[in-house]
């Protein structure tokens, strides 16, 4: 059933809150089992895995979504069914040459490349996943396209479900055999999760049965030339972006483990620092993100068909929306991060000593709030060559920082903390410049500051009362009453500076 753009933004919130809460308790888990070392083990070989799903994806999602969305107002199923059989034949022969790939290679690229051979085991056990995640988002963009999110939203719960289900089951089924056996562990149950997802969405496009593509699948592909040109016109310019962001990714943790050891840090210790970075604190920065991730989603399609029909009235009030949204949610998160850092990751890993890593990227984790709504508006005004070379330029200049911040023995991993950092502002700004100049968009200054005044009232309040009042007590206690609080008290003050109304909200809950 078709969605309006913020009913289908809210269903995607909803699910993405509570993928993000099961996602930080699976993270949890695993690092209580595996500790900083092997969940090091696990995101080195993470990058490596983006990658390869790049590749098999090739952008088509986007393309899928967009095309299937001009198709639904056009009314020609006969166009939806040449995109989907078309998608499936070009990510199913591309997961399967990779899946292969990778499974080659992963010994040699293991032991010279990530310099710690244990990375293999964690690496053959994700490969499975390739040709699952391949046909998963083919028809995660046929539903994004006709603007019904919520096989989307549940699909991403179930998977979360499945895999804080297993994880604990099998890294300590297998831990007894080493560390590296139990980050495969936990990989498998990532797989596990993709599967039942997959499972799930076919389910949900048999039983509404708006296409028989099995009937006339010979038929589509003869005449599938205009259809894979089509895509890949819109496929080859979106994936850019994506594609560079991961060969930056897959180069990340290879940058890192080498320069730590230009700096003279041992590898179990570079291992276990990269994974306090990438496995701990980046993936809590991230966490606001599952709200504008929501909104690129549903943006894309909606951007299309407004300019499809000109209407840049339209993509302007989107924008700001979504802009609006996730400086609502960036900038208290960001800033409650920033002050509560030793105690959310005490609570969290029992690791307080990373809490400088949360001071470093806070204060620049906002840009990365507003970085995927850029990028949709960006996708939809065909503009994705131009994303692509903003991400380019911040991923060269995010490489050459890694290396030369990291490999100073003053800095180590601190180093590369900074070039996350720079990545993130850098890329943002140049999204927001070509946007702006695109469809007249002006970034609200004065609202900017009401809400950084607003989140700063109400976290610098709450620590107040929590040293005072809260101070005998749990790490525990502080950081629940530290996050209730502070979100009420940011609750009640946007209501009181007039940045939120009543009627507004009301029309954001969803006819589920």
């Amino acid at each position: 059933m078709k969605q309006t753009f913020i009913q289908g933004t809210i269903i995607l919130i909803i699910a993405g809150l509570v993928t993000r809460i099961l996602g930080f308790l699976n993270r949890i888990i695993t690092a209580k089992i595996l500790g900083a070392e092997g969940v090091g083990l696990y995101m080195m070989a993470f990058p490596s895995l983006l990658l390869i799903i790049t590749l098999t994806q090739l952008g088509l999602p986007v393309a899928i979504s967009k095309l299937i969305a001009e198709a639904e107002i056009q009314n020609d199923t006969r166009k939806m069914k040449k995109v989907l059989v078309v998608s499936l034949c070009v990510t199913g022969t591309l997961s399967v040459l990779f899946t292969i790939a990778l499974l080659t290679a992963a010994p040699f690229f293991a032991k010279y490349f990530l310099t710690d051979d244990r990375a293999l085991y964690p690496l053959i056990a994700i490969t499975p996943i390739i040709p699952i995640v391949a046909v998963s988002a083919v028809l995660r963009g046929y539903f994004q396209g006709r603007q019904n999110m919520k096989p989307t939203a549940i699909s991403q719960v179930l998977e979360q479900t499945v895999r804080i289900s297993l994880v604990a089951v099998c890294t300590k089924a297998l831990l007894p055999y080493g560390l590296e056996y139990a980050a495969a562990g936990a990989m498998l149950s990532v797989v596990a999760g993709e599967l039942v997802s997959l499972l799930y969405m076919m389910k949900c496009f048999k039983s509404n049965k708006p296409l028989k593509v099995r009937n006339q699948f010979l038929e589509a592909v003869k005449e599938s030339k205009t259809t894979f040109q089509n895509l890949m016109a819109i496929a080859l310019p979106a994936t850019g972006s994506r594609m560079i962001g991961s060969i930056s990714l897959f180069f990340e943790p290879i940058i890192i483990a080498q320069s730590l050891a230009l700096a003279g840090v041992a590898t179990a210790a570079a291992t276990a620092q990269y994974g306090e970075l990438s496995g701990f604190v980046i993936p809590l920065l991230f966490l606001p993100t599952f709200i504008t991730y929501s909104f690129s989603v549903t943006l894309v399609p909606a951007v299309s068909e407004a300019a499809a029909n000109k209407n840049y009235a339209v993509i302007q009030n989107r924008l700001r929306q979504t802009l609006r949204t996730a400086l609502l949610a960036g900038v208290f998160s960001s800033l409650f991060l920033y002050v509560f850092a030793e105690l959310v990751m005490t609570v969290m890993y029992d690791a307080p000593h990373t809490a400088y890593y949360i001071k470093i990227l806070a204060p620049f984790s906002i840009f990365l709030y507003l970085q995927g709504p850029l990028q949709a508006v960006l996708q939809g005004l065909n503009l994705a060559r131009s994303a692509m070379i903003n991400t380019f330029v911040g991923a060269v200049i995010k490489m050459a920082a890694l290396f030369v911040l990291t490999s100073q023995p003053e800095l180590g991993i601190k180093g590369a903390a900074l070039a996350v950092a720079i990545n993130m502002m850098l890329v943002t700004l140049l999204h927001l410049y070509v946007v702006s100049k695109t469809v007249g968009f002006i970034f609200e200054a004065g609202y900017c500051f009401l809400v950084i005044l607003t989140a700063l009232s109400s976290v610098i309040g709450t620590q107040i009362i929590v040293n005072h009042f809260l101070e005998e007590q749990t790490a525990f206690i502080q950081t629940a009453a530290a996050g209730s609080l502070s979100a009420g008290l940011y609750f009640i003050l946007l209501i009181s500076a007039g940045i939120i109304k009543w009627n507004q909200l009301k029309k954001l809950v969803p006819k589920l």
